[in-house]
């Protein structure tokens, strides 16, 4: 294992584990769908601007799944861990084009609205007509994430703690 095999590796613990604090830290359960809205959305982006497809899917499909798994929503972590995974993955294949890469909030976001459809079908079968309730909250939720993590990697760029 190489130096830049080792800091890369580094990175994915780095933004896995951070990706499992921010969507343990603040978790609002939502009414109907037993589910919950966090800042976790916030680190899967990041992960996609940083890492790209692949790093986007595995921060944010594992490092959302394992906080699913500590907080005990166990019933959701199959179903966070391909959400979120592709949410991430989505994002850095949309960054990747043109527009993606002169306006990253329009990746974001758009990746941020698929989460929260992406959620939206199997809740269908998890809970019928509520899982409508849930469509607000992730929506907010992944405009929050996608805001936040452009600022937050423009913020990081200026520091040059990332390139």
């Amino acid at each position: 294992m190489g130096k830049n095999d080792l800091k890369l590796l580094v990175r994915y613990a780095v933004l896995i584990a951070l990706t499992v604090v921010m969507t343990m830290v603040i978790h609002i359960p939502t009414i109907g769908t037993n589910g919950y809205l966090n800042l976790g959305d916030m680190v899967v982006f990041l992960a996609a601007i940083i890492l790209g497809k692949k790093g986007g899917f595995i921060v944010g499909g594992f490092g959302s799944a394992m906080a699913d798994l500590f907080l005990g929503y166990t019933h959701y972590a199959p179903i966070t861990l391909i959400v979120k995974g592709l949410e991430g993955f989505i994002a850095a294949s949309l960054l990747e084009t043109k527009i993606g890469n002169d306006k990253p909030i329009f990746a974001t976001s758009i990746a941020g609205v698929f989460m929260a459809f992406g959620y939206f079908i199997p809740e269908i079968f998890m809970y019928g007509k509520g899982a409508v309730a849930s469509i607000p909250g992730n929506i907010m939720q992944g405009l929050l994430g996608a805001v936040s993590s452009v600022i937050l990697y423009a913020a990081l760029r200026k520091t040059k703690a990332v390139s």
